[in-house]
């Protein structure tokens, strides 16, 4: 009887804290939600194979296969009927009880639950570090880390159909990894090589295979584009954005120049003049000279 009050009591208490949590979430716009499983399998895994009995951090414990909208982000009951079996597992704990291993999908460093949520959200709940696990890991080109939000898995998802459609990986081995903040964007990369492609077969009179057109995309464009934003340290300009959004925008500024202004820049120019024109103020105040400098040598 002792262990179901006390049981009954802390059931109570996190109540309130998860509720309090999301209305904290809510108002400053986070993510609340647990991961779905399903989101990871669009990550496009090559396969899978079973690592048995394994120890795992409990933190590392992100989503779910099926009660992800059970439990908040952090694995903790968010339902009545979720919290009630929370309470009965709890005071079965107190009692002394010992519960079973969960099973899980390992995916990159993060997991998602298979069977056992509510052992996870008592464990997330108590504190515990660790947690036994029957363990099968996914094989996928993009990893999921335990602090990745929905819009992350989302992203890398997209990167895995970038990296299946491209096969980059396997034409440029030593490629680095291409990350976006906003969604939508590798379809545009697709497009670039698309066009890389056409252009390259009229210089050249020929056909070109979509294999060497990726390699000649990465190492014509990208790769020289995205070693100039390193040079200027443009990054630093523009917080919170990758070296592939600037790329994407620097190219657009290329093309901008282009069409509009009839001159065509190599890599750094472009990104010197993108710099100029949407950098910090004291930047922007070289635009109008940089522009006239580009008249001048046409």
């Amino acid at each position: 009887m002792q262990e179901h009050l006390r049981a009954e009591s802390e059931a109570e208490r996190l109540e309130r804290k998860v509720r309090l949590r999301e209305l904290l979430l809510h108002l400053k716009g986070e993510p609340a939600e647990l991961l779905p499983f399903h989101q990871a399998l669009a990550l496009r895994p090559k396969g899978e194979h079973h690592l048995g009995l394994r120890t795992i951090e409990v933190d590392k414990v992100v989503g779910s296969v099926d009660r992800y909208e059970d439990f908040d982000r952090h694995f903790l009951p968010k339902t009545p009927h979720t919290l009630e079996r929370w309470k009965r597992l709890r005071a079965l704990q107190l009692a002394g009880a010992e519960f079973p291993p969960i099973e899980v999908y390992q995916v990159g460093e993060a997991y998602f639950v298979k069977d056992g949520n509510h052992r996870v959200a008592l464990a997330k709940a108590t504190g515990q570090r660790y947690i036994d696990a029957y363990v099968i890991a996914l094989d996928v080109p993009v990893p999921v880390e335990p602090g990745d939000t929905l819009k992350d898995l989302i992203l890398k998802a997209e990167y895995a159909h970038f990296l299946e459609k491209t096969r980059l990986k396997e034409l440029v081995p030593e490629a680095e990894e291409i990350r976006f903040t906003t969604l939508g964007r590798y379809d545009l990369l697709l497009a670039h090589i698309a066009t890389r492609r056409y252009f390259k077969g009229l210089e050249e009179g020929r056909e070109i295979p979509w294999e060497e057109a990726v390699v000649d995309w990465y190492h014509t464009l990208y790769r020289p584009t995205v070693e100039a934003i390193r040079r200027l340290g443009l990054l630093k300009d523009f917080p919170g954005r990758t070296e592939a959004d600037l790329y994407l925008w620097v190219m657009d500024h290329r093309y901008f120049l282009a069409q509009e202004l009839g001159v065509d820049l190599g890599p750094e120019e472009a990104a010197r003049s993108y710099e100029a024109r949407f950098g910090p103020w004291w930047k922007r105040l070289s635009f109008l000279g940089s522009l006239g400098n580009l008249f001048k040598r046409k």
